[in-house]
């Protein structure tokens, strides 16, 4: 049976909506409590050291105190969300961290479509306890856990918050896993945006394999990571699988690329999987699909589950459609059925 970790209680939203909307959570819930598949639990909280084994301390200094220094700074700003207005381009240093805080706002931003807000901090730290206490629920002899959070995590770096996501969950579901004993563990994204945050912070490793189905870069976010030549460096040449795919492709090709990336697990003979859980590849979503139908994401459940891995599923995106709740628990149910 799955093990559910939900963080209930800690929406992110912008002012106006635009990057999270807390229907997104509450549409998958409800469909888990319709469905009645497994049980929903309230995660425990992490220390913050669990979150510098991927992200940098400075990064969750500035992100943990970034809000009130905002309003320390104009009280008159009426809440207003802080936007980047200047990031270190090629050839800028990344290494000083600038006093000014609009300055460090741009050191570790990625866009200016992913505001900081009132909640961003309790939020995100909410959602990345989920996940560890996901991963962990694994090492006490879950098959399968689910960590539905808001906001995502997969375009989250060591130090940079971008595409709606702060902390990178699924990194650390990963490294808990990791410190807890095993020696080998893979991230499997399917959602439909490159999880370039993921990427970077295991390029260089090859103790985790990090593989993503996703939409081609050169047309769609985060446009400048995701292609099919990058596959590691360093120790972690290979144990980088980048499968890029065109904008509405179809089920065919992607249930193709799916194949591709469980032989290469494989090869890898991980001890435990982390899948970071999109479902915005749906033919309903009116900005971001391969044509999948909620069929196929039984299929994609089938399909992880014969892999025969402890497997802990880390919710991303998808659109606030009526079918986004049925999509993302039909691979939890297909998950399910293939034990």
């Amino acid at each position: 049976m799955l093990t559910f970790f939900n963080e209930h209680h800690a929406h992110h939203a912008t002012p106006a909506e635009r990057t999270e909307r807390p229907e997104r959570i509450d549409a998958v819930a409800a469909e888990l409590a319709r469905r009645g598949l497994g049980r929903i639990v309230t995660p425990h909280g992490v220390p913050p050291s669990s979150l510098e084994r991927v992200h940098t301390p400075r990064y969750l200094h500035f992100l943990r105190n970034a809000w009130s220094e905002w309003l320390a700074l104009d009280a008159g700003n009426g809440g207003r969300a802080p936007l980047p207005s200047a990031w270190p381009v090629h050839g800028m240093r990344r290494d000083i961290e600038p006093d000014s805080f609009a300055g460090r706002l741009g050191l570790y931003a990625q866009d200016h479509e992913t505001p900081l807000t009132a909640g961003t901090w309790i939020a995100a730290k909410t959602g990345a306890d989920c996940a560890i206490n996901a991963a962990h629920a694994l090492r006490l002899g879950e098959r399968g856990s689910f960590a539905l959070t808001r906001p995502p995590g997969h375009h989250a770096g060591a130090d940079q918050f971008g595409g709606g996501c702060f902390l990178n969950n699924a990194a650390l579901a990963a490294q808990h896993l990791l410190d807890d004993g095993l020696q080998r563990v893979a991230i499997l994204d399917i959602d439909y945006h490159h999880g370039n945050g993921t990427q970077q912070i295991f390029y260089h490793r090859k103790d985790v394999l990090a593989i993503s189905i996703h939409a081609d870069p050169r047309t769609d976010y985060p446009f400048y990571a995701g292609h099919a030549d990058e596959t590691g460096a360093g120790d972690g040449i290979g144990c980088t699988m980048n499968l890029p795919l065109a904008r509405g492709a179809g089920a065919i090709p992607w249930f193709a690329a799916l194949e591709t990336a469980c032989l290469r697990m494989a090869g890898f003979a991980p001890q435990a999987l982390v899948v970071s859980l999109g479902v915005d590849g749906f033919a309903g979503d009116p900005h971001a699909h391969f044509g999948l139908s909620s069929a196929d994401f039984l299929r994609i459940g089938e399909r992880i589950g014969y892999l025969g891995l402890p497997t802990a599923f880390v919710f991303e995106g998808g659109a606030v459609v009526p079918e986004l709740g049925i999509n993302a628990v039909n691979v939890l149910e297909g998950f399910e059925t293939a034990a």
